[in-house]
């Protein structure tokens, strides 16, 4: 069965050794020849000595599940008909027995996964049977529910369910932001093996081990991070202002009382900028009579700034933080607080930004704002042409950080390095003004320097 984002791996397998009580001579026999057909992906010889360990001792090993699983999947691609029919129903009653037979091996989230992600790529089922059987591996057991592809399809399902009548908007807000919790859990796990090996990379002192745990982590981090994009164009124009502002006016009354809808909606109205209504102040005087959060006061304090109350505004942003101990929450506080600056006072957004990244060293959004201020500033920065585009290189190399920071914005980070790149002094440039090894300072509020490029 798959466990979080690929197949688990048995081990060449010393099968007497591990087996359970059900010691049937004939078992065991077909149980070797069939895991050394698989082992060289010869699954249409294993099929028939597979069949009968898992028909007549089906807990003997949990190979009968892992390899039975590889082995009917094929069946499936090649068959047509009522027999691949026939194949598939096997396969979603292996699932289910996975659960019965070895219930330490295999989690119902992740049973649930299998069988959404087997559905949707057979196209077995309608999109309600394939949201319902998601949907119920993550009710019951969120917390092992991390396999990506599982997570983008239970919203693309739901968000279908949506277009087609059948669930209200509401509905898809609320599994959105389930969604995206979850992608975040699992990312921060990834990130904190990356923050703890990435200075050892760098110090060369990282062993052969710590390597493959560290490409894996970014690896699997970089998908979280294109599942997010994915799922976030998936919720597209359902999130605008023109679909938030009346939906929310309608439910106040009945959900003013629920804190988690008033904090998510909060925080929707402020991402997608819809500040400007009286709604977002609304909502905002309902969440402070029942609970006061740190993020409450960075929404209010972005409020004061918008009206020009400046001492105020940092008044509710120094609480914000003093209020959170938890060094994510407070990272991501400062970097909201960043935001509210960075079209008022670059050098505040920026010593935000920073402040963010002390926080919680896995920050690459914060990054990202720094590498987006500094761009923003070429032209303030510098006397001649060149000067003012070699900001670009400082650009890059702050965006370049984000993506190895937190490679689930590998792709963001990508696209504003080439972008910058491109906007960098060229080498027909470096060339005529003779700057080639040189170093560029600047002497503007971004400050600091960077060393032109030899050629």
């Amino acid at each position: 069965m798959k466990k979080k984002f690929y197949i688990v791996a048995l081990a060449v397998l010393g099968f007497v050794g591990t087996m359970s009580a059900q010691n049937n001579p004939e078992c065991t026999t077909n149980l070797s020849i069939y895991s050394e057909h698989v082992k060289v992906k010869n699954y249409e010889a294993a099929y028939t000595p597979w069949k009968m360990v898992y028909d007549n001792c089906p807990s003997l090993h949990k190979a009968n599940f892992a390899y039975g699983e590889r082995i009917l999947n094929y069946k499936i691609e090649k068959a047509t008909g009522a027999e691949k029919e026939g194949f598939f129903k096997d396969l979603m009653d292996l699932y289910d027995a996975s659960l019965v037979h070895f219930p330490s091996n295999f989690t119902v989230a992740g049973v649930a996964a299998d069988k959404g992600i087997a559905m949707y790529d057979n196209k077995m089922g309608s999109e309600q049977e394939i949201f319902d059987v998601l949907d119920k591996g993550f009710t019951q057991d969120k917390s092992n529910f991390s396999n990506p592809k599982a997570l983008y399809i239970y919203f693309t399902e739901l968000v279908e369910l949506h277009n087609a009548g059948s669930k209200d908007l509401q509905e898809v807000f609320d599994a959105y932001d389930n969604v995206m919790e979850q992608i975040s859990v699992e990312n921060k796990k990834l990130t904190d093996r990356i923050e703890q090996l990435l200075p050892k990379e760098d110090a060369g002192t990282i062993t052969s081990k710590e390597k493959r745990i560290l490409a894996a982590a970014s690896k699997n981090s970089e998908t979280y991070g294109k599942i997010e994009g994915s799922i976030d164009s998936k919720l597209g124009a359902l999130a605008d202002c023109s679909n938030l502002i009346p939906l929310y006016q309608k439910n106040f009354e009945e959900k003013k009382s629920d804190i988690t809808w008033v904090k998510r909606a909060v925080n929707r109205m402020f991402n997608k900028e819809c500040t400007d209504d009286p709604m977002f102040k609304k909502l905002l005087d309902a969440q402070l009579a029942m609970e006061p959060t740190a993020d409450l006061y960075v929404y209010l304090g972005y409020l004061e700034m918008k009206a020009n109350k400046t001492s105020s505004a940092v008044s509710y942003f120094n609480k914000a933080v003093d209020l959170e101990t938890d060094k994510y929450k407070k990272s991501d506080l400062l970097y909201k607080i960043a935001t509210s600056y960075s079209r008022s006072s670059r050098s505040n957004a920026r010593s935000y930004a920073q402040k963010a990244i002390d926080a919680n060293s896995s920050n690459g959004k914060a990054y990202l704002l720094i590498a987006t201020l500094y761009a923003n500033s070429a032209n303030d920065c510098g006397a001649t042409a060149f000067d003012k585009r070699a900001m670009y290189w400082k650009a890059a190399e702050i965006a370049r950080q984000a993506g190895r920071v937190d490679p689930s914005l590998s792709g963001r980070s990508n696209q504003a390095v080439t972008s910058y790149m491109s906007k960098a002094p060229s080498k027909e440039m470096i060339f005529s003004s003779g700057m080639a090894g040189k170093t560029v300072t600047f002497n503007c509020w971004v400050g600091g320097s960077v060393k032109v490029p030899n050629l």
